[in-house]
C-alpha cells in the first residue's frame, strides 16, 4: 500500500481544515461539529446542515475522517466521526503552510500606502 501524502491536501479547503480541528481533542456528531466550528472560528466559518454531510462523507471517503461509536449515554442513531493518523498528518501539513505563509508575511511592509 503507497505511503499517504498529506502534501496532497494542501492548501486545505477552511472547512475541511476547521472540521479536521475540532475533531482533535474529541469525536463528535454532526450537529456538534457544527456548533464547534461556529464557535470555535466565532461563526466566520459556518458549515450548513444541507452541505456538512457532503464534508463528513468526503473527508471519510479520503480516510481523514472515521465515523466512531456513539459515546455511553448519547443517542446511537447519531453518527459520530472522529480523525484519523491520515487527517492529523493533513492539520500538521496545513498549519505548517500558514505558520511559513505567516513568516513570509511579517517580513513584508504591508503598510496603507501600497506598492510602490
Amino acid at each position: 500500500m503507497p505511503e499517504f501524502d498529506a502534501e496532497a491536501w494542501i492548501p486545505l479547503k477552511p472547512q475541511d481544515f476547521q472540521i479536521l480541528l475540532v475533531l482533535l481533542d474529541e469525536t463528535r456528531h454532526g450537529y456538534g461539529i457544527m456548533k464547534a466550528v461556529e464557535e470555535r472560528t466565532r461563526a466566520q466559518v459556518r458549515l450548513e446542515l444541507g452541505s456538512l454531510y457532503r464534508l463528513l462523507g468526503r473527508l471519510a471517503d479520503a480516510g481523514l475522517i472515521v465515523e466512531t461509536p456513539a459515546p455511553a449515554g448519547d443517542d446511537p442513531r447519531r453518527k459520530h466521526y472522529g480523525i484519523t493518523a491520515n487527517g492529523r498528518a493533513v492539520v500538521r501539513a496545513e498549519a505548517d503552510r500558514l505558520r511559513r505563509l505567516v513568516t513570509e508575511l511579517n517580513g513584508l511592509a504591508l503598510g496603507e500606502e501600497g506598492v510602490q
